[in-house]
């Protein structure tokens, strides 16, 4: 982590905006505190915060706008109306340079519209992808799309692949990134014809992609994918039933351990097995999606992150923008494009029949 790194926040964007934005960045700044930030929102909510943050007071500029995305505002409002919002400014930041990456617990339709209208997506991309570290029993994967795209097509899953391989590489460290479609099933010929295709595009050997098959939902946390593809509806839908699903085992944990003296005591005594647990299960701690595919990097939280959860997100910024996976991207599309145009002239090509003729779609029966 460089000194010179600069990250800038939509103060204003979240549930609990401001105060959970600048205790997150307090928390972020004990870990990296050379980073500097960038504050776009309210100045009159956000110097009183300040006051009891000095981490963030003395690494930090406020820019004010008393304007900001609220969660019900449509993307296209924002589009016309938002360009003096706290959310679109601090995405114009990145887009003068003036920082490496941005952060927003704010409205996910609105901040996706107004990255890709200021951003642009990369060469070679149709549309960006939200992806999200995902736990698994030993380590780590990264799941994608998880929201930004309802439906993809085949050419989409496969730029996707290519997206969570580079982010892989670089943000969790894999030497090798085993990537993996999410199905219905593991065999070839389960799944709408979307997911087959993309499966073909990527086992070609020319991109040189670890593509290891299909994969069903209980492998998200079990199985050897590093980068688990698939269209955003599926992937936001799992997202959700994981993260409840984690939050409710809590709850039954805590009811338990609560229900009479014994094991009220038991709870005592298993406390440090307990954290431990409660650590590992808890969402906040790999909170913070990436829109991966445009021309800078963009970080959301979840709206309604804890102080933990947005300094995740923000240390998950800080990585990507410290890191050279947006090389690494560009390097694989001009691959993947240039294996997609020769397979599109194969298939455009004249084909010669057994008498030596131009296959003109005519059989020799009919020909007879």
């Amino acid at each position: 982590m460089t000194s010179r790194l600069t990250i800038s926040i939509d103060a204003m964007g979240g549930d609990n905006a401001p105060g959970i934005v600048v205790a997150g960045a307090e928390l972020f700044l004990r870990q990296y505190p050379g980073v500097h930030l960038l504050l776009f929102g309210d100045k009159e909510q956000l110097e009183p915060l300040l006051a009891s943050a000095p981490l963030l007071a003395a690494a930090s500029e406020i820019f004010h706008t008393d304007e900001a995305v609220s969660m019900s505002d449509k993307p296209g409002q924002v589009l016309r109306k938002g360009r003096q919002t706290s959310m679109w400014l601090a995405i114009d930041a990145v887009k003068q340079g003036r920082a490496e990456a941005v952060v927003s617990a704010g409205n996910t339709g609105a901040l996706m519209a107004l990255a890709k209208f200021q951003l642009r997506t990369m060469a070679g991309i149709d549309r960006p992808a939200l992806g999200t570290v995902w736990p698994k029993k030993i380590g780590q994967c990264v799941v994608l799309d998880v929201g930004a795209n309802v439906e993809a097509s085949a050419k989409q899953l496969a730029d996707f692949a290519i997206l969570g391989w580079a982010f892989a590489s670089t943000v969790l460290a894999k030497s090798n990134p085993a990537i993996a479609i999410l199905n219905i099933g593991s065999e070839e010929l389960k799944g709408p014809d979307a997911l087959r295709e993309a499966a073909a595009i990527l086992r070609d050997e020319r991109l040189g992609l670890n593509f290891v098959g299909f994969v069903e939902g209980d492998d998200l946390t079990t199985g050897s994918a590093d980068v688990v593809v698939t269209d955003g509806f599926t992937g936001n839908v799992a997202l959700k039933t994981a993260e409840g699903t984690a939050r409710l085992l809590a709850y039954y944990m805590r009811d338990a351990f609560n229900g009479s003296l014994v094991s009220r005591l038991g709870a005592f005594l298993a406390a440090g097995a307990f954290r431990k647990l409660r650590d590992r299960m808890d969402p906040s701690r790999v909170n913070g999606g990436v829109f991966l595919g445009l021309n800078g990097v963009v970080v959301k939280s979840h709206g309604g992150a804890d102080d933990t959860g947005f300094a995740s997100a923000l240390d998950l910024a800080a990585n990507l923008a410290g890191s050279e996976f947006s090389s690494k991207i560009s390097e694989s599309l001009v691959r993947l494009n240039s294996q997609l145009d020769q397979g599109q002239q194969a298939d455009s090509a004249p084909e010669n029949d057994a008498d030596g003729d131009i296959n003109t779609g005519i059989t020799a029966a009919q020909r007879i």
